[in-house]
């Protein structure tokens, strides 16, 4: 009721312990609480906190416009809610190294498992479109060892992604990912590969370090079912935007219905219950709460 009661520190440690066991971990993201308790019920590993979804949901392209604390503030409400850990997307720092440091001892205290800062100029812009630009190395380098100096729990996740594979290639990808590894960079994560040998070509090039592969509808890279990038070495796979994509396609089609037909009886069948609802949110627990606060009584106190 009302939050998950593992600890951020609980989730952080059986997150390392997962991605030590060499398992695909599969991310659903998630566009608000009420989702991630859903992809929990689910039986999924793990929740994605996009930066897309984030801004999307403030009415904002990815083009970094939000603020550390919207990210902030998301990633604690939506961490609270769920016993499974949660990756945040914190974009490429909000500023400078100093800023970089802030962030992610700003989002270790919201409750994520992991993070991921990304080699692209300020402002960036989405992983999939084109005219990326990226940072020289040393800066790279110095975003992914000030996010590591600055965490205070060893068990939360530094992800590395880099963006240079769309602007030099996949060579380059890999150079940078092994640079990014040795400034002490958990897991890499190679954006926008076009291929399941491109993500087996940076695994190969990094040994027993994880890699996070996007699958992202509408993207650069294709959508790979779990099997293929579990065979192509890849430790952890996100779908980012899946849910909120296909919750305003719903929201879409459902406001088309009300406007031609005059009322949503068509659609009825595609919503999620009342009952479901209630069930997701645990009405049950406190009904019983409210019930044991007004049951209770001061007459057997009175006067000990």
């Amino acid at each position: 009721m009302l939050h998950t009661a593992t600890t951020p520190a609980e989730k952080r440690a059986r997150l390392r312990e997962r991605l030590a066991s060499g398992e695909l971990l599969t991310f659903p993201g998630a566009f608000n609480p009420l989702s991630a308790r859903l992809i929990q019920d689910k039986g999924f590993d793990g929740v994605y906190i996009s930066g897309a979804v984030l801004a999307a949901d403030l009415g904002l392209p990815d083009v970094g416009l939000t603020t550390l604390t919207e990210v902030a503030g998301r990633g604690g409400q939506i961490s609270r809610m769920t016993d499974l850990p949660t990756i945040i997307d914190a974009d490429t720092g909000f500023g400078e190294v100093m800023n970089v440091a802030r962030t992610v001892q700003a989002l270790e205290d919201a409750g994520v498992s992991g993070l991921h800062i990304e080699d692209q100029v300020n402002p960036k812009r989405c992983g999939h479109l084109d005219g990326k630009s990226v940072v020289d190395d040393a800066t790279a380098l110095q975003r992914i060892s000030a996010a590591v100096r600055a965490r205070r729990d060893p068990n939360l996740l530094i992800i590395a992604r880099t963006d240079i594979r769309a602007v030099s290639g996949l060579q380059a990808a890999i150079d940078r990912a092994r640079m990014l590894v040795d400034a002490g960079a958990d897991v890499v994560f190679p954006e926008a590969m076009v291929s399941l040998e491109e993500f087996a070509a940076v695994k190969a090039a990094l040994g027993p370090v994880p890699v996070l592969a996007n699958m992202t509808e509408f993207g650069k890279s294709e959508l790979f079912t779990r099997d293929e990038l579990a065979a192509a070495g890849v430790g952890i796979v996100i779908h980012p935007v899946s849910l909120l994509r296909t919750a305003m396609g719903a929201a879409e089609r459902a406001l088309d219905a009300l406007r031609e037909e005059g009322s949503l009886r068509s659609q009825v069948p595609g919503m999620q219950t009342r009952a479901r609802l209630y069930e997701l949110l645990d009405y049950e627990a406190y009904n019983a709460f409210d019930a044991s606060v007004y049951n209770f009584s001061l007459e057997r106190h009175i006067g000990n």
